[in-house]
């Protein structure tokens, strides 16, 4: 077995969509950043990464490459579990947790696991989405960002 831990945070901003583990969320912010700044998918694939030893996220997708700029997180975590695979391994499971003040995620859960477990080619059984608020404190908890852990647990094939 191998683990990895993932983690990403970006600002939230007006005129972008809100998009969190591949499903656009109805709110009036969006996240700021390069591709579409899905910090929960993000934070899986860097746990995803780290648990194969293959560096993270912005080693093989950069946001100083223009070719990324504005791209769906998806086609990073597509080529991820490519990767993962080819270097001899599957994904056992996969935990996560978004820190949002606002919008409330529960209504959006089980859509993320279920794109998320397609696209990572696994049950939904195998993949957890929690969402937690950061009780008004700091600049998450100000509903100024959005944060998401991840663990990802790997075994060779």
């Amino acid at each position: 077995m191998r683990v990895g831990i993932g983690y990403d945070v970006h600002r939230l901003v007006e005129n972008r969509r809100l998009i969190l583990g591949g499903v656009e969320i109805s709110y009036h912010l969006g996240l700021l950043g390069h591709s579409d700044a899905d910090v929960l998918t993000h934070a899986i694939i860097d746990a995803i990464l780290g648990a194969a030893a293959l560096g993270d996220i912005g080693t093989h997708f950069p946001d100083t490459d223009d070719r990324y700029e504005g791209m769906d997180s998806f086609i990073f975590l597509r080529d991820t579990v490519l990767k993962v695979k080819a270097g001899g391994y599957q994904i056992e499971n996969i935990d996560s947790t978004v820190i949002a003040q606002r919008p409330k995620l529960a209504p959006y859960i089980s859509e993320m696991r279920a794109r998320l477990a397609k696209t990572l080619d696994i049950a939904v059984a195998q993949i957890n989405v929690k969402a937690t608020t950061a009780e008004e404190l700091g600049v998450v908890g100000e509903g100024k960002a959005i944060v998401a852990h991840a663990i990802a647990c790997l075994s060779q094939l």
